[in-house]
């Protein structure tokens, strides 16, 4: 059997290689996942390849809308049965610029996705979620601590640990866990964008520049970051709650 047999997830910017890759570990573990993004397309391919609807279901939805959060986690509940894991990994970036020079319509649109967002998935999902069941809210490094430039990113990503740490607390009779994941650098194109307009380099010597501040000298791989989500989503990690979960190669070290 696998660690997520005859579990039910559901996974927002699931169309992003993090999201993706998790469904695929799900999937592979035994658990049936609805599959949410404003890419409906995506979601649709990725879904046919998971084995269609017995093991993967698309609901496109805007995270940052209450009404399709909710609708989203119903699928779940009305074609599974029911929801035991949630995984929060919808984001954006924003821009690059100093707090004094920064546009406040970026900063609003990127705290109204990666924070209202994820709020909007606690609320709706934790409604929802069967007793034991595991809430991840995917994070950043800069959720644990910060770089300039980057004011309305790092503000979310912090924002995210005060919404888990009273997740946590609310939901831990039911013996739901909440944890946030704090991923470093990734090989992935959104991680590739930031590097770029961060350091003003085409994208193989912005990855050097970051990788030189990443202890362990590498960008983490997609597939990582799924393997730390899953974890937390298992049983394997079932006396871990209220935890800021670092997968950052030591940056925050």
């Amino acid at each position: 059997m696998g660690r997520l047999e005859d579990k039910t997830a559901i996974i927002t910017g699931a169309a992003g290689s993090i999201g993706a890759a998790t469904a695929r570990r799900f999937v592979a573990e035994g658990a049936r996942v609805v599959l949410s993004d404003l890419d409906a397309p995506a979601l649709d391919a990725l879904a046919a390849e998971l084995g269609g609807a017995a093991h993967a279901l698309a609901a496109p939805a805007d995270v940052t809308d209450g009404a399709q959060v909710a609708r989203a986690v119903r699928v779940a509940v009305e074609r599974f049965g029911g929801l035991d894991i949630a995984f929060a990994n919808a984001g954006i970036f924003g821009a690059v610029a100093d707090i004094v020079d920064y546009p406040d319509d970026v900063f609003d649109r990127v705290l109204a996705v990666n924070v209202k967002g994820p709020f909007l998935v606690a609320k709706h999902a934790l409604a929802a979620m069967r007793d034991g069941g595991s809430l991840i809210i995917n994070s950043s490094v800069v959720g644990l601590t910060a770089d300039p430039g980057i004011v309305a990113y790092a503000t979310s990503k912090h924002a995210l640990v005060g919404l888990m740490r009273t997740a946590a607390k609310e939901v831990a009779a039911r013996g739901i866990r909440v944890n946030t994941l704090h991923p470093g650098p990734v090989d992935n194109a959104f991680q590739h964008r930031i590097e770029t307009v961060a350091t003003g380099e085409p994208a193989a010597g912005a990855a050097a520049i970051f990788e030189a501040m990443i202890p362990l000298g590498r960008h983490a791989a997609p597939e990582e970051v799924a393997s730390a989500v899953l974890f937390l989503a298992s049983d394997e990690s079932a006396f871990l709650t209220g935890a800021t979960v670092p997968l950052d190669g030591g940056m925050s070290v």
